[in-house]
């Protein structure tokens, strides 16, 4: 089959919410239409031993939430997806922000009884400084929820994105009838049980939906949003400036098959990614690709990395040999993965778009770009995020120095965690991005390098790095601590707002650096 072909069947997407919103359900059905599983199984439920699909982590069973995020591949119809599944939880990591450049689509799951909640909006912020497109999954209608009209404005507000409703509740809770249609033009009825009717909208005349109060008023709802409501184009869609709005159940299996074949109608195919040499086409022969992560130990009987390569031209196929642009060293590419969360398969061939796992033999970083042939560039550098708390960490056992090197170097090197060094006694402090990122550290540390660990928090601080190198450090103190990150770079860590001002009407000659600043400059130009 053509390139083309293959590119036009790719549909690579991550899901987004706030804990508890219904991510993992929701993604679960999309394997169960896929055929990937055979039933579905309520994340709440974990005391059955039965665990969703997507969450293979030992912490992650124990806790009921994603840490890390893995990828589903299957055919559907006649397209081929590939979904990246972020962390659900309120202590997610950079790893959910970065996964965020391997994909070219969105899907945002909004609890109907909560809005837009704060997770969603660090998340959507990411998208949108990337350009991503963005789809809408207005879930849990079969609860009593607030009212959709409310819903609709939060998003356009907090988010500052329009929306269009591609269907309409009516009725919700215990008076929940089902959804209108209106980008199909039907209705579909909620049953209950995971079972859904659909009758098309003629047809709809002198049923008993048609003579019920609660559709009656949905009717003088809809045409208010056909009068007032915004224009629905593919062409805002595509550039992340309209997100369709799709209502439905995640857990009772409502409305999710009729959002899934609308959302990869629309959503993107594998679209040109940037590199130092310019946009590299995906119907480029040359194969190409760039790695968004890494995570050791997937397997921990055999002690091994995976490099997550996204592939953005060409074809791949196993044996090929690529070259490592950063070093300019040849691999050959013999030992490669699909993913189906924990289960994974030897992969032959993969096309734009396709998320393939690479086995590392301590060579790749992250963000290292791979090329078929001569040509030689380098994808766009992949933004570093500033973590919003600090700890500093020792081994309690001094005899377990080197266990605690090796362990801290290939847990920074995932992007799990940050490394910084202070610059007064080169003590070890870890950055991140959430609390839970230290609690995995300390769990992996321990069941993988067999190292006990300890930490004294240094609390939330506000990160800035110096630009230059030539600067006096009698000027920082245990409240504006000078620290060294992993590059070797300079970063202060600032105690709170006062200190950080403080110090900048002070030093004006040492240029502070915010980097998600950077990211968000950088990010305007970076998807397409």
């Amino acid at each position: 089959m053509s390139l083309q072909n293959e590119i036009n069947k790719r549909r690579t997407f991550a899901i987004i919410s706030h804990p508890d919103a219904g991510k993992t359900t929701l993604t679960e059905k999309l394997l169960f239409f896929g055929q990937i599983i055979r039933s579905t199984g309520t994340v709440k439920g974990k005391k059955t031993g039965k665990f969703a699909a997507s969450d293979w982590m030992e912490i992650e069973k124990k806790r009921g939430i994603s840490v890390t995020s893995s990828v589903m591949s299957f055919p559907y119809h006649d397209f081929h997806v590939n979904i990246l599944d972020t962390p659900g939880h309120e202590d997610f990591s950079e790893d959910t922000y970065r996964t965020l450049t391997a994909v070219d689509s969105v899907v945002m799951i909004i609890d109907s009884t909560k809005g837009v909640e704060p997770q969603t909006i660090k998340l959507f912020k990411v998208c949108r400084m990337r350009g991503i497109p963005i789809f809408t999954f207005i879930n849990k209608l079969d609860r009593e929820g607030r009212d959709p009209l409310e819903l609709l404005s939060e998003i356009e507000e907090v988010l500052g994105i329009e929306s269009y409703p591609m269907n309409w509740p009516v009725g919700s809770g215990k008076r929940f009838l089902g959804i209108h249609d209106r980008f199909n033009n039907q209705f579909v009825r909620f049953k209950g049980d995971e079972e859904e009717e659909i009758i098309p909208l003629d047809e709809i005349a002198g049923t008993d939906i048609e003579e019920s109060v609660i559709y009656q008023d949905t009717l003088g709802e809809l045409e208010l949003l056909e009068e007032a409501g915004n224009e629905f184009t593919p062409e805002r869609v595509e550039k992340g400036e309209l997100t369709p709005v799709f209502f439905g159940s995640a857990l009772a299996n409502f409305g999710v098959q009729t959002f899934f074949d609308t959302f990869l109608q629309f959503a993107a195919q594998p679209q040109p990614r940037k590199t130092d040499q310019g946009l590299i086409e995906p119907e480029k022969d040359q194969f190409s690709g760039y790695i968004f992560k890494i995570q050791a130990n997937m397997n921990p009987a055999h002690r091994d990395r995976i490099a997550f390569f996204r592939v953005c031209s060409g074809k791949f196929e196993r044996g090929m040999s690529v070259n490592l642009s950063r070093t300019n060293k040849t691999i050959k590419l013999n030992q490669t993965q699909a993913f189906m969360a924990k289960d994974r398969d030897t992969v032959d061939e993969a096309y734009p778009g396709d998320i393939i796992g690479i086995y590392d033999p301590n060579i790749y970083q992250i963000g290292d770009t791979l090329i078929g042939g001569k040509e030689s560039y380098q994808y766009e550098e992949l933004p570093q995020f500033p973590p919003e708390l600090f700890k500093r960490v020792q081994a309690k056992n001094v005899m377990k120095a080197k266990q605690f090197r090796k362990g801290i170097e290939q847990l920074v090197q995932e992007g799990a965690i940050q490394l910084y060094r202070q610059e007064l006694n080169d003590s070890i402090i870890l950055g991140a991005v959430g609390q839970l990122q230290f609690e995995v550290f300390e769990y992996r540390m321990k069941a993988e390098y067999n190292v006990d660990i300890e930490f004294t928090a240094l609390g939330e601080r506000i990160p800035r790095w110096i630009k230059s190198e030539k600067f006096e450090k009698r000027f920082f103190d245990s409240r504006s601590m000078l620290v060294r990150d992993r590059f070797g770079a300079y970063a202060v860590l600032f105690e709170n707002e006062f200190t950080l001002r403080y110090f900048l009407e002070n030093q004006k000659e040492i240029e502070l650096v915010d980097l998600l600043e950077e990211n968000d400059y950088q990010g305007t130009t970076s998807h397409k």
